[in-house]
């Protein structure tokens, strides 16, 4: 099978990552590691010569608008409907237990 990957090739990469397996967790790795490598021979023996490069499957188009500058709110209109206001912001109680 040309993806498959024996035991031992799966121990040496391993302890090239510097992981210390159990037996079970390396015959569960090394079936893990073998059909990553079957999955990866797939898509190697497909032919993808006529495929144009892409970055996504699907057509996407940017759906973001333009920026355009527009009036934004009467400031005093806003302050007239905060709770409490000074010097034209908004008067806040501290939070920090201090005062200005």
């Amino acid at each position: 099978m040309p993806g498959s990957i024996s035991r031992e090739q799966a121990a040496h990469v391993a302890r090239l990552a510097r992981l210390d397996l159990t037996d079970d967790e390396l015959e569960r790795y090394t079936e893990q590691l073998g059909a990553v490598l079957e999955h990866a021979a797939d898509v190697e023996a497909l032919e993808l010569a006529d495929v144009p490069p892409t970055t996504h499957p699907y057509p996407l188009a940017n759906v973001l608008r333009d920026d355009v500058v527009r009036p934004g709110v009467d400031r005093d209109e806003v302050l007239a409907q905060a709770p409490a206001a000074e010097d034209g912001r908004f008067r806040v109680p501290p939070i920090l237990g201090e005062a200005p």
